[in-house]
């Protein structure tokens, strides 16, 4: 376990080959819940930018922001520019796929390496994604991959046909559909899997947050997913909000560090900070209080 001298600032490393920014309770306990956060392609595209970007600082939780492979610390030599041509020849199968599933394969082992490390409580975790990794979140949920206590995504890839249609607009190049990638957007689009999504019992609540300003997931996109999961969910275990002033980029480029607060991320940080309260850390030892 750290030593209680290390619970007054940001611990970096790596667990299970996956790295980490990690962020202690905002009081001091004893044991605190975890909370594991997933960051994006596009800005936030790094541990250090999603911790800064939506730090839920107010709550008594370990907050710990993961870096997804081939970003943040793993990126290749090249750095951002070349995974954007590593995505050049089937950004489906050769870096959204990929990428998605190993990011969500290799969650189970940080956690339980984390678990050994700091001093989190026992139990469910929180799990949190932005973007992509609101993807990969998803895919550890559908897939049961571990045990999850309460959920939050923001702005969350629900398919990945509406990102490669964002592509065909912004770059002027359409995308060649094959058997393989229909297969493969097929096990990705999760308003087509919410039965996979409720399999978990008990269902962790889930918050998905959508950006009114969103150009790639529309907020009509987290209606729906909202609505395919609504019948198998309690009323407060399951919420959609749109915050009007929220994109789908999060902070400035090249993403790897926070960009300054805008009102859309305050919201979308506040929404998360409630609800894992709400669902997570409301028996934790301390009062929770804003600001």
């Amino acid at each position: 376990m750290v030593a209680d001298s290390t619970l007054a600032r940001p611990l970096a490393g790596t667990a299970a080959g996956v790295p980490y920014l990690a962020i202690p309770p905002a009081h001091h306990v004893e044991s605190a819940p975890m909370i594991v956060g997933l960051h994006a392609f596009e800005p936030p595209r790094s541990e250090a930018a999603l911790a800064g970007t939506l730090p839920m600082a107010a709550l008594t939780a370990w907050r710990f922001y993961l870096g997804l492979p081939l970003f943040g610390a793993r990126l290749p030599e090249g750095g951002v520019a070349e995974v954007n041509r590593l995505g050049q020849s089937d950004y489906l199968i050769e870096l959204y796929g990929p990428v998605i599933e190993q990011a969500a394969a290799e969650l189970a082992r940080a956690v339980a390496e984390l678990r050994a490390t700091f001093p989190v409580a026992d139990g469910p975790i929180g799990l949190m994604g932005v973007g992509a990794g609101g993807a990969a979140a998803l895919l550890a949920l559908a897939e049961n991959r571990l045990p999850i206590g309460a959920m939050g995504v923001v702005n969350p890839i629900v398919a990945p046909a509406p990102v490669l249609a964002a592509r065909e607009r912004r770059l002027g190049v359409t995308y060649r559909w094959t058997a393989q990638s229909r297969d493969v957007a097929t096990w990705l689009d999760f308003t087509a899997r919410s039965g996979d999504l409720t399999r978990q019992t008990p269902r962790p609540p889930l918050l998905i947050v959508t950006g009114g300003q969103d150009e790639v997931i529309r907020p009509d996109r987290g209606e729906a997913l909202y609505r395919a999961l609504a019948p198998h969910h309690h009323a407060q275990t399951l919420r959609h909000i749109v915050i009007p002033d929220l994109a789908h980029t999060m902070g400035p480029e090249p993403g790897l560090e926070p960009g300054p607060p805008t009102p859309g991320s305050v919201l979308a940080d506040r929404a998360l900070t409630e609800w894992f309260h709400l669902h997570l850390t409301s028996g934790a030892e301390t009062t929770f209080r804003f600001g």
